[in-house]
């Protein structure tokens, strides 16, 4: 049977988070197009071609299914790959920085430059570079001194297309996006490479919702709507702080406020504090950005969104010290949830990981429960897994323990039996909602001490 005639023959470098879920998506709705995503990690290529795909994202399975071997395929060949496409995403990791200049804020790009170096090793024909990783502004004109380095005849037209997906709901954001941003030189060759990549979301995205800007705003909007995001929740978290000491409640101020239509009504929810890859890391990223141009009061200001975060984080353990007699040695506490948000197992600065790690530091025993983010829990805690235990069933985690503590808004903990729990409780039991989920005065007329995030607690106690 002779070999399928594409159109374009798109790669991917990078099939992590960002990559998969994308490549799947276009895939999919883009059959006349040849889609590879490559890696260097063998493991996570092959479980891409299996029944568990390496990360957990709500129908990717099915979208996956529908392309894989028609039109997706995966592969740890990097540099054939590089040499046979047309347009080449990157799609690597860039975390932030933990040394040198700029630790703990800049973003660390070895993995990118690595990944520079080699398309210009590999490519043997002019190519679009498709910038999908999150990178700090300008980064584009870098990744272009490094591949058009040589005098080969070779160009390689650099473009901006960052992602704004949320975990737990990535492929309804790619399906029905509220907006793709592609960003170019504005030159003639730039803008030509840029209406390639608008061609390909054409196929399914409405042209209205598709943004071009040149490349420098496209680079900086993904740091600010993440940093916009964060800010929210950090305003609302402080917020619940003075709402506890009130006794006003949280989630009806948020409600007031979110009726006005110059805020709304997003991310206004309080819980424990925010996590994940993207929302601290860009926010860093972006407060080294201003420092290194010298305004270090923008600088001051973004970095107090991460103080008020790291203070919810804080602030929840010494809430649960203090009401539980002043002491947590020795007691069972059962987390509720470990990754950063329901319906992905992503455990990327969560929440979870300093809440167990201080409660840890207090002796007392931490029971963890998770329907997807176990396995990475345990990689987050390798260096205390003598000291926590892990437990799939809610019901047995829970038994025997002084105190439940949601750090995860899953659906599942809605549902509960509370009073089969309760039964198996030590008493007094405790509850402490992180995320404002459970129904607190079920919970206190069945007996629990309820701790809800901003709102006013209720004891027997």
């Amino acid at each position: 049977m002779p070999e399928r005639k594409f159109s374009k023959q798109i790669l991917c470098i990078g099939a992590g988070y960002v990559g998969g879920p994308t490549m799947a998506v276009i895939a999919a709705k883009c059959p006349q197009y040849k889609v590879t995503i490559v890696d260097i990690n063998a493991d996570k290529i092959g479980q891409w071609q299996s029944e568990k795909l390496p990360i957990y994202e709500p129908g990717l399975l099915e979208v996956v299914k529908q392309a894989r071997g028609r039109n997706l395929f995966f592969s740890t060949e990097i540099e054939k790959n590089i040499e046979e496409a047309d347009i080449i995403f990157v799609s690597v990791n860039t975390p932030t920085k933990t040394f040198g200049e700029g630790a703990g804020k800049s973003a660390d790009l070895q993995y990118w430059e690595k990944t520079a170096r080699t398309i210009l090793r590999a490519a043997k024909s002019d190519k679009i570079i498709v910038e999908k990783s999150t990178l700090p502004v300008r980064t584009a004109s870098a990744m272009e001194r490094i591949v058009n380095s040589k005098e080969n005849g070779i160009h390689f037209e650099v473009v901006s297309n960052p992602e704004f997906l949320a975990e737990g709901t990535a492929v309804a954001d790619l399906e029905k996006p509220d907006r793709v941003l592609i960003g170019s030189r504005e030159t003639e060759s730039g803008r030509r490479a840029r209406q390639e990549i608008v061609d390909i979301y054409a196929n399914w995205v409405p042209r209205e919702r598709i943004i071009t800007s040149n490349i420098w705003s496209s680079e900086l909007s993904k740091l600010v709507a993440n940093a916009f995001l964060a800010q929210r929740i950090s305003s609302i978290n402080s917020i619940s702080a003075l709402c506890e000491k009130t006794e006003a409640d949280v989630s009806e101020v948020a409600y007031a406020i979110g009726m006005d239509s110059r805020i709304g009504s997003k991310f206004l929810q309080a819980s424990v504090g925010f996590g994940g890859s993207c929302f601290k890391k860009d926010i860093l990223n972006l407060v080294y950005i201003a420092e290194s141009y010298g305004l270090q009061e923008v600088a001051d200001y973004w970095q107090n969104v991460i103080k008020i975060n790291d203070y919810q984080e804080n602030r929840f353990v010494r809430k649960m010290i203090s009401v539980m007699f002043n002491t947590i040695a020795g007691k069972r506490i059962a987390l509720f949830g470990f990754a950063f948000k329901a319906d992905t197992g992503d455990t990327r600065e969560a929440p979870a990981i300093t809440v167990t790690r201080k409660l840890v530091d207090e002796r007392a025993r931490v029971i963890i429960t998770d329907p997807q983010a176990i396995p990475n829990a345990k990689k987050d805690l390798q260096d205390i897994l003598d000291q926590v235990e892990f437990e799939p069933d809610p019901y047995q985690a829970a038994q025997g323990t002084h105190a439940i503590a949601v750090m995860t808004e899953w659906k599942l903990y809605k549902t509960l039996d509370y009073r089969k729990i309760y039964a198996g409780m030590e008493k007094p039991a405790f509850v402490f909602d992180g995320r404002n989920i459970l129904p607190h005065d079920e919970l206190y007329q069945i007996g629990f001490n309820v701790y809800p995030i901003g709102k006013p607690s209720q004891s027997h106690i």
